[in-house]
């Protein structure tokens, strides 16, 4: 079964919003360990203050796994206090939720990206073994790169590493529309944000 790829991001929003980004996928993660589905954070980018994120990629496999995504998909909206701005009077606080495939990602063709074969190393610098079976690839229009050294198969890593670039450029662009987003949001206060997937109303608690 294919992988579902989720993204949560809070667009470079204020602070309250990378605590709702970690808040949202404390509560995904929950559901996906109710519903029996394995779950794989492929990338997670902290926060200006602890506890919390910018943006986190997941995987999520298993059936039903798209379900998941797909009730989260889109805005979510977070109603609470700041803790951080004890005076501050905003309450609504935005983030995005994004799913993809990567059988519909469209981010790289194969002469985008160069493998770099290298040794893999293990614990105190050790060698796994003697042969160069980890991967490197790197997308040639943006200098993105990743490393899989995770199989001891040179063609098991180099389809690791392939499958991981191009998650991260996904994530990346999808990043980039929701900074914009934010930045209208932020410019046009009168602007609807369209209507969220999800309103929750709870504190926003460390």
């Amino acid at each position: 079964m294919e992988k579902t790829y989720l993204q949560i991001t809070s667009g470079r929003g204020p602070v309250e919003c990378c605590r709702v980004v970690a808040l949202v996928l404390e509560k995904i993660l929950r559901e996906a360990q109710k519903r029996k589905l394995r779950v794989e954070i492929l990338e997670k980018e902290t926060g200006p203050v602890n506890r919390t994120l910018l943006s986190v990629v997941v995987a999520l496999e298993g059936a039903g796994c798209d379900v998941l995504a797909d009730e989260w998909e889109g805005t979510v909206l977070w109603i609470a206090r700041s803790p951080y701005r004890i005076h501050h009077r905003r309450k609504n606080w935005f983030v995005g939720v994004q799913t993809f495939l990567l059988s519909e990602s469209r981010e790289a063709t194969e002469d985008d990206i160069r493998y770099e074969t290298l040794r893999a190393s293990g614990p105190g610098g050790q060698h796994v073994n003697k042969t160069e079976s980890a991967v490197r690839a790197v997308h040639i229009p943006s200098g993105i790169s990743v490393v899989a050294s995770d199989q001891r198969s040179q063609w098991q890593n180099k389809k690791l590493a392939t499958e991981r670039l191009l998650v991260k450029l996904t994530a990346w662009n999808i990043e980039q529309a929701m900074i914009q987003a934010q930045t209208n949001w932020s410019n046009h206060n009168s602007l609807q944000r369209g209507n969220p997937v999800k309103i929750i109303q709870e504190e926003l608690r460390f």
